[in-house]
């Protein structure tokens, strides 16, 4: 029985994604494996028609973003920035870059999804790539109080205003006391650039489903000191 307020659960989250995705290489980072959807409109639809709500945010957690890739190539390429450490990712939708983490020797990983069916893209994704990654659901650019960690990650969440301006409010406050922020981007509208440092840049191959182009480039980056 659902929450008043909340949309009715489907029975079976884990078999609703095997079925809608395949397990398929991440372009820039072939390491991973990523269970995505082809196209994100009839999977969007499909999700409408099995909770029997429409207005659904559409499916994040199907799909490999420019941002997620570059900074999940980052995090594989530079490992001392999450070795050993407690590692929390924002807005994780496939987990994609928390499993990078992880393979990057993360000694653990927390990654943040509002979205039931991220989490539960997480869990498929994280075991078919044999790494341990624990999803929650807290809101934690609400009142939600983020675990302590030394590296947070945060990849594609600048595309909205409104989450954008409470998303790096929550970055600067962990920066403060003393955590590692590390941002993957491909120029989002509401990126603050102009306070932020850039460590790298990618060329990422994307699909034109989600894309106003077939390679984004994309960059990684930290917050000014």
């Amino acid at each position: 029985m659902s929450i008043a307020g909340e949309p009715p659960a489907i029975a079976d989250p884990t078999k609703f994604i095997r079925a809608n995705t395949r397990l398929l290489p991440v372009p820039l980072v072939p390491e991973i494996h990523l269970h995505v959807a082809d196209e994100a409109v009839p999977l969007w639809s499909k999700t409408e028609e099995e909770l029997g709500e429409a207005g659904l945010p559409p499916p994040f957690w199907a799909f490999a973003w420019a941002g997620g890739q570059a900074l999940a190539r980052f995090v594989l390429d530079n490992r001392n920035h999450v070795a050993g450490r407690n590692v929390l990712d924002l807005a994780s939708g496939s987990g994609l870059v928390a499993i990078a983490a992880m393979k990057a020797g993360a000694a653990r990983v927390i990654a943040y999804d509002i979205d039931n069916f991220a989490r539960t893209a997480i869990a498929i994704n994280a075991a078919d790539n044999h790494v341990s990654v624990e999803a929650r659901g807290d809101d934690l650019l609400g009142d939600a109080i983020a675990p302590d960690a030394q590296t947070i990650l945060a990849g594609d969440i600048f595309y909205e205003r409104d989450t954008a301006e409470r998303a790096f409010a929550f970055l600067c406050a962990q920066a403060k006391r003393g955590v590692t922020v590390l941002i993957g981007d491909p120029g989002r509208s509401y990126l603050p650039k102009d306070r932020l440092h850039k460590l790298t840049e990618y060329q990422v191959p994307v699909t034109r489903d989600l894309e106003d182009a077939e390679i984004k480039n994309t960059a990684v980056w930290t917050l000014r000191k």
